[in-house]
């Protein structure tokens, strides 16, 4: 479970990171799930770009992409989704 101070450590980490996966107009399919899943197991923490200007439909799609992958929710800003799932390289250290 993150708590706070975890969440805004991963939120700090974000900051630099580019988007590695962008969800355009036909959404969550199969081939975006598979490239999230191959990202966070590569990176741990990942940034995806959202094309659309629909705020409700970004915020269900984050919601979706957590439930789908099991990754945890960090940050949603604008049209760019953070979304974090450890993986067994233990690549980011959590503070206590």
């Amino acid at each position: 479970m993150l708590n706070s101070k975890k969440i805004a450590f991963l939120k700090a980490l974000s900051h630099h990171k580019k988007p590695i996966v962008t969800i355009g107009n036909k959404g969550l399919t199969e081939p975006v799930v598979k490239e999230i899943m191959a990202g966070l197991k590569a990176h741990e923490l990942i940034k995806i770009q959202v094309l659309g200007d629909d705020r409700q439909a970004r915020v269900n799609l984050f919601e979706e992409i957590c439930k789908v992958t099991g990754a945890a929710p960090i940050n949603h800003i604008g049209k760019l989704l953070i979304i974090y799932q450890p993986s067994d390289k233990n690549l980011i250290r959590l503070p206590d």
